[in-house]
C-alpha cells in the first residue's frame, strides 16, 4: 500500500530522509491528536462564566428598556399637560386683553393681541405683545407715548389677573405716565375689578386719591417721627 514514489527510493541516504520527515509528520499528527483527546477544563468555565454575564447584559438591557419606556411616556404625559396648560393660560390672556383694551382706552377701535413666536410649542420662545393705539396706525410697542405704553402694559396685567384673580392686588405709582384723561380711564377699570378683589394704590395722583375708598397718607409733623393719617371716604358719604 506504500506510494510508488516511496518504493522506489534505493539510496540509503534518501530513505533516511524521508523516513526523518515521515516520523516528523507523524509527532505533528500525534501531539495534535493528543490535544484533541485532552479537553482544556478551563474553557468550558469560562464559556459558562461568559454565558451568565450575557444573560445578566440582556437582563439588564431589558430593563434600561423598559426604564426608559416609561420615562419617555411620562415625559410626553408631562409635556402634553404643559403645552395644554400655558396654551389654555394663553388662550384665556389673547381673548381678554382686547376687550380690555378697549375698556381701558373707552374706544372701540383700539386693539390688542399677543402672537407666539412658535405655535406649536409656544412655551418654548417669546409671545409677542402689539396693540393698536387709538386713532394710530400700527405700530413699535417702542413707538408709543409713555402714556399709552402704561394702559397697554395695565391690560395685560388686567388679563393675566382674570384667569385666577387674587383677594388683594398691589399697584405701585402705575398711574404715574398718565394723563387726568388716562387716569379716569385707569381708575374706572380698577372700580370694576375690585368687586371681587382689593386694590392697594400707592400714588401721588391726587384724581387717583379722589376714587378710592380709603385714603393712606404718611405725614412727618415733627422731623424724623412719621405718623400714619387714615381717611376713610366711606364712613364721610353716611
Amino acid at each position: 500500500s506504500m506510494p510508488r514514489n516511496l518504493k522506489d527510493i534505493d539510496e540509503p541516504d534518501q530513505i533516511k530522509k524521508m523516513g526523518d520527515s515521515l516520523n516528523k509528520e507523524l509527532q505533528q499528527k500525534l501531539d495534535t491528536l493528543e490535544k484533541i483527546q485532552t479537553p482544556n477544563m478551563k474553557a468550558m468555565q469560562k464559556l459558562d462564566a461568559v454565558t451568565e454575564k450575557i444573560q445578566s447584559t440582556n437582563e439588564e438591557f431589558e430593563n434600561a428598556k423598559r426604564k426608559a419606556k416609561k420615562a419617555k411616556a411620562s415625559f410626553e404625559k408631562i409635556k402634553n399637560e404643559r403645552i395644554s396648560r400655558f396654551n389654555k393660560c394663553l388662550n384665556h390672556i389673547s381673548e381678554a386683553i382686547d376687550g380690555i383694551y378697549k375698556a381701558l382706552s373707552r374706544n372701540d377701535a383700539a386693539q390688542a393681541f399677543l402672537n407666539p413666536d412658535n405655535p406649536e410649542e409656544s412655551y418654548l420662545d417669546g409671545i409677542n405683545y402689539n396693540c393698536v393705539a387709538p386713532g394710530k396706525r400700527f405700530q413699535p410697542m417702542s413707538n408709543l407715548s409713555g402714556g399709552e405704553k402704561t394702559l397697554t402694559a395695565t391690560a395685560l396685567l388686567f388679563a393675566i389677573y382674570l384667569i385666577k384673580p387674587a383677594p388683594f392686588c398691589i399697584l405701585d405709582e402705575v398711574d404715574a405716565p398718565l394723563d387726568d384723561a388716562n387716569v379716569g380711564k385707569f381708575t374706572n377699570m380698577i372700580r370694576q375689578f375690585s368687586e371681587n378683589s382689593q386694590f392697594i394704590i400707592v400714588t401721588h395722583n391726587k384724581m387717583t386719591m379722589s376714587t378710592v375708598d380709603v385714603i393712606y397718607g404718611v405725614t412727618m409733623q415733627e422731623p424724623g417721627v412719621s405718623k400714619l393719617v387714615p381717611v376713610d371716604f366711606r364712613s364721610l358719604e353716611n
